[in-house]
């Protein structure tokens, strides 16, 4: 059982202080007892009062904008605009992949010259990657083209003399 001098144990769960009840809300709290600010229960940051500037999400940047490569969006425009022509426009504006793979490699040397004055190497570059793999689709599409005409030349000279022989046969075989 338990000592008669030890004292119950005390339950976590019951109020120290004997119950007071609270004000209804909106009225004006009891004389004497100030009111608590209001607390934030998740601990964010309180918003600024209706009306204020709010606060910056981020601070702006330090120091000036460094500018960018004047080649260096151009040349990813025109990679991209080649490359997609290959899969929309049957390789119509392949032609630009050359030029874009130059203007790219030319702004991505300017870039790293300029000793961090110049910006847009990432577009630099993709516009150099971009020009390289169109113009290796630009060279396989010209390698095709051409073996499918020395193909069709080829043919065309050993089928006359096939094509004239079956009209003839078929010819004889009529009337």
């Amino acid at each position: 059982m338990s000592d008669p001098g030890q004292q119950p144990p005390t339950d976590p769960y019951r109020p120290e202080a004997p119950y007071q009840p609270q004000p209804p809300y909106g009225a004006a709290a009891p004389q004497g007892q100030p009111t608590p600010p209001p607390q934030n229960p998740y601990g964010a940051p309180q918003q600024p009062p209706y009306g204020a500037a709010p606060q910056p999400m981020f601070p702006p940047p330090a120091g000036p904008l460094v500018p960018m490569q004047p080649q260096a969006q151009t040349s990813m425009i025109l990679g991209i605009i080649g490359l997609a022509s290959a899969a929309i426009l049957c390789g119509l504006l392949l032609f630009l992949s050359p030029v874009a793979w130059i203007m790219g490699a030319k702004a991505v040397k300017e870039i790293d010259a300029s000793g961090g004055q110049l910006r847009g190497r990432s577009e630099a570059q993709t516009g150099m990657v971009t020009g390289i793999i169109g113009t290796v689709l630009l060279i396989l599409g010209v390698l095709a083209l051409i073996g499918f005409i020395v193909l069709a030349i080829v043919v065309d000279e050993s089928t006359d003399d096939y094509y004239y022989d079956s009209v003839s046969m078929l010819l004889n075989w009529i009337g």
